[in-house]
């Protein structure tokens, strides 16, 4: 008599063969909600403290040459003049283009409430927390948004890369994916994963959508079908393909723009080295040209319909010091910046009261003050993208917030 193979066996037997199920996000269960609402919205981490000095450069301001002798923009350094104060970073020319048809944008002067401690890993998590304090909050503003939505699920917000995507942390189901968990199955491992399911609807329909995830990601062909194209007959029956060398961001990417093409509407990931105490040319400049690649690799692939309707908002913990180090760099600071794109982003603009750059006028005389909260302007950004109320934004999704006066950062 054949011996009954259980879940838990299969599971501890095919581990071996380069993942488990646990491990793999595309085995996270998947259903495909009706869409709550119409706009996209992306939400990219900064990881690191992106200086926004360096990338909105207030040529204008007249203490500000002599602050960044060697890091000094403006248009006489290659920098594109915005609007006769500010002028973009030269990494960030590829996105020219979408700030003359307003589609880029930027907040300056703007910062968590978090202060002085200045600690990478704090800032990040109060900026996902989405909360005054770090007060041991579980749960992200994100997954709190879709709390209070009628009618989200889990495939309406992905929670993309390799980086634990905090602010999409809690109860609301999120789906989850990264560039090396592509899901490869023999037709003999599938098989025997449906007879081993079969008898458990759950984890029989998971199975199922995630077979379904990893075949659109691979363009609908299954494993048998790439060995007849030349794959290595040696590949293991189930395994985890490798992303190609520094296009992780790109990837990321691409996959957030066919998922923003059907029912998803909230995608997250992060895009590190911002944390540039030294060498801050070389660095920046690689940086920006990751975050200018991959809101062009959005763009293109979500279409000009979808464009049209998508929202950009790019984050950081915290910025970096008004002087520059020793070391050509900055160091971490508090006042930073959000960056803004898409179509339904009301760009053409830097907004932001400004507060200048005397020592006076600094925060602890060393950093850019921070003249509004983050969390108010990604509020209204959440109002007219999900239609959430005032109340329910300012006390159950950024609670404590005062949203003050509209900025209008939408159309």
């Amino acid at each position: 008599m054949p011996q009954r193979l259980s879940r838990r066996r299969f599971l501890s037997q095919t581990a071996g063969l380069g993942c488990t199920l646990a491990a793999s996000p595309v085995w996270t269960p998947v259903t495909f909600a009706a869409a709550p609402w119409e706009t996209r919205l992306v939400v990219i981490i900064l990881r690191g403290g992106m200086d926004a000095l360096d990338v909105i450069q207030p040529y204008g301001d007249p203490d500000y040459a002599a602050l960044r002798r060697t890091l000094k923009g403006g248009p006489e350094t290659g920098a594109a003049d915005l609007d006769g104060f500010y002028a973009l970073h030269p990494a960030l020319m590829p996105l020219r283009p979408l700030w003359d048809r307003a589609e880029l944008g930027f907040v300056h002067a703007v910062s968590t409430p978090y202060r002085d401690k200045r600690s990478h890993f704090d800032g990040q998590d109060l900026l996902e927390a989405g909360t005054a304090g770090l007060d041991g909050r579980t749960d992200g503003w994100l997954n709190r948004l879709l709390q209070t939505v009628p009618g989200a699920g889990p495939r309406t917000a992905f929670a993309l890369g390799r980086d634990d995507m905090k602010l999409l942390r809690g109860p609301a189901g999120v789906s989850n994916w990264s560039p090396e968990a592509n899901l490869v199955m023999s037709p003999q491992a599938e098989r025997l994963a449906g007879l081993v399911m079969q008898e458990d609807p759950l984890f029989h329909t998971a199975l199922n959508e995630a077979l379904d995830l990893s075949r659109a990601e691979m363009g609908g062909t299954r494993l048998a079908d790439q060995l007849d194209e030349g794959i290595d007959e040696k590949m293991a029956p189930m395994t985890i393909p490798q992303p190609q060398k520094g296009r992780m961001h790109r990837q990321i990417a691409a996959f957030a723009a066919r998922q923003l093409r059907r029912d998803t509407r909230v995608a997250s990931f992060s895009i590190n080295g911002w944390d540039t105490h030294s060498r801050q040319k070389a660095g920046l400049r690689a940086a920006l040209g990751r975050l200018a690649e991959t809101i062009l690799e959005v763009q293109t692939g979500v279409g000009p319909d979808v464009w049209s309707k998508t929202a950009i908002v790019a984050l950081t913990e915290f910025g970096r010091t008004v002087r520059e180090n020793g070391t050509g760099g900055t160091d971490h600071g508090t006042g930073g910046a959000m960056v803004l794109a898409g179509g339904a982003i009301r760009g053409g603009r830097v907004q932001g009261h400004w507060p200048g750059l005397k020592e006076a006028d600094l925060y602890a005389r060393r950093d850019l003050m921070p003249t509004a909260d983050v969390r108010a302007q990604v509020a209204w950004i959440l109002r007219d993208v999900a239609g959430l109320d005032q109340t329910t934004l300012e006390n159950t999704i950024f609670p404590g917030v005062d949203m003050g006066a509209n900025p209008k950062l939408l159309r």
